[in-house]
């Protein structure tokens, strides 16, 4: 089902928010922790030069992300010799970001499934404060459990950038947990947990 044929023309009177796939996959993008130092620093860059060349899922992730420099080049970034454009700091830093996500998928999971109890969600509703009252829909913030493989599926489809299974999976959660009234938090301000 379109999204637009829930909320007709979403946005028409004023209400501001986002789909709420892209807010779940937004909760789990910041449940990714890593390096704190910025790429341009001597210590950012030293430490994702470290976590890219010790594997080969690293020197995977730094093609992928274009890198494509002589090994001799690689050795100087390494021996702090000689430092990266900044074409190329910018595709390290892409480059750690994406092994990083790859590397603590089955951590997301596990913190996620909570052994079989999962974890509960805040759903924000979409800002109606612009909207006249007579448009405004009567919605509040919403607390629900996702349990199940709900949150596996969540994952691999974060993981692999699948918007459609991100969004079906999103109007499940409603769905299933929201009654009569999910249709009102397909757009949402946010959504957070704690895992």
């Amino acid at each position: 089902m379109a999204q637009d044929s829930r909320w007709r023309h979403y946005g028409h009177y004023g209400a501001r928010g986002l789909p709420g796939w892209v807010a779940l996959a937004e909760g789990i993008d910041k449940m990714v922790t890593g390096i704190e130092s910025p790429v341009t620093s001597e210590r950012g860059l030293a430490a994702r030069l470290r976590y890219l060349t010790t594997s080969d899922a690293g020197y995977e992730a730094m093609d992928r992300a274009g890198i494509h420099v002589r090994p001799a080049t690689l050795i100087a970034w390494l021996a702090e010799e000689r430092t990266p454009s900044k074409p190329h700091l910018a595709r390290l830093d892409a480059a750690y970001w994406a092994l990083r996500r790859r590397n603590v998928v089955a951590d997301l999971k596990r913190r996620l499934g909570n052994r079989g109890r999962g974890t509960r969600i805040e759903i924000d509703p979409a800002d109606q404060s612009w909207v006249a009252p007579r448009h405004r829909r009567t919605v509040q913030t919403r607390s629900i459990n996702v349990r199940g493989s709900i949150w596996d599926r969540a994952v691999d489809a974060w993981i692999a950038d699948d918007t459609r299974e991100l969004e079906a999976i999103w109007d499940e959660i409603i769905q299933g947990g929201l009654g009569t009234d999910w249709d009102a938090y397909t757009f949402v301000s946010s959504v957070g947990w704690a895992a």
